[in-house]
């Protein structure tokens, strides 16, 4: 079973899945295989649909909410299609196993007034004060800001390498985000790395660092249920908002189906004037 789940996460890289969804179902096709060891069952196409319901079940019990067993639903489908195609299986045993309903909760967006007071919390730091304001002024990933180079760096744009399974854009600065992102580079510590962000000994600002340090100024701009990737939220529904192009923003931010972007149109009231460039947060 082991051998079968490397293959199938080698399977899931390949096809350009990202790390965090191979690291999620890994997890996930690996708690199934605790489960089902415990029923004494230890091939994988020996898999049933019953033992597939069983173990939606024991999740339930186990007070996993509804929205958690979905996904792992999701991974274990997917899962079985591999198996499938690999011809270690004939029928997908999950293929009919129902996922539970639960309500998507909406995005987080923030008010002026609180990303306002972020940026009030965090002016001294011009680090993460540029942070901020590339998050919010361009709606980047906090992975795509992590992995941005010096080079990717123009006077009024920059360009967003590929990430994962998102591909290469360029994105404009807005002045706001140009100042910002200056002070920081004449403050930045001398060092052979050529990420943009860097810790103060000069080594590359890992993303889990950069969700700490942003959560803390949160607190301490007392921004209650935020986090980082709230950032692209408000840049999102902002822009919408002020009646920028759906399609424009959708290019903007890589999604890759429209329909991620007009999700967020049921959170804002459009404006009836498209602006002539961006809007400025």
């Amino acid at each position: 079973m082991n051998k079968i789940l490397t293959d199938f996460l080698d399977n899931l890289k390949q096809r350009g899945r990202s790390k965090a969804t191979l690291i999620a179902y890994g997890k996930d096709v690996d708690q199934l295989f605790e489960f089902l060891a415990r029923e004494k069952i230890t091939q994988a196409q020996d898999l049933k649909p019953e033992q597939v319901e069983a173990f939606k079940k024991y999740l339930t019990a186990k007070d996993y909410t509804a929205k958690s067993i979905s996904r792992k639903l999701n991974s274990i489908k997917t899962f079985c299609r591999y198996l499938i195609s690999q011809k270690i299986i004939t029928e997908n045993p999950a293929a009919k196993v129902e996922h539970p309903r639960y309500d998507s909760q909406p995005p987080r967006i923030l008010s002026k007034m609180e990303y306002r007071s972020l940026r009030d919390a965090c002016h001294t730091d011009v680090r993460i004060y540029a942070i901020v304001e590339m998050l919010l002024q361009t709606g980047i990933r906090i992975g795509e800001l992590a992995n941005l180079d010096l080079d990717d760096i123009d006077t009024d744009k920059i360009l967003v390498q590929a990430y994962e399974s998102h591909a290469q854009r360029q994105v404009p600065l807005n002045p706001a985000a140009q100042q910002a992102l200056t002070v920081y580079l004449k403050a930045r510590p001398k060092t052979k790395a050529k990420t943009v962000f860097v810790t103060k000994t000069g080594r590359p600002f890992l993303i889990r660092n950069i969700r700490t340090a942003v959560d803390r100024y949160f607190k301490l701009a007392e921004v209650k249920n935020a986090r980082v990737n709230d950032l692209r939220h408000t840049f999102i529904a902002h822009q919408l908002e002020a009646g920028t192009p759906l399609t424009m923003v959708s290019r903007l931010v890589g999604h890759k189906r429209l329909s991620t972007t007009e999700k967020y149109l049921a959170f804002v009231k459009k404006s009836e004037a498209a602006p002539a460039k961006l809007e400025e947060l």
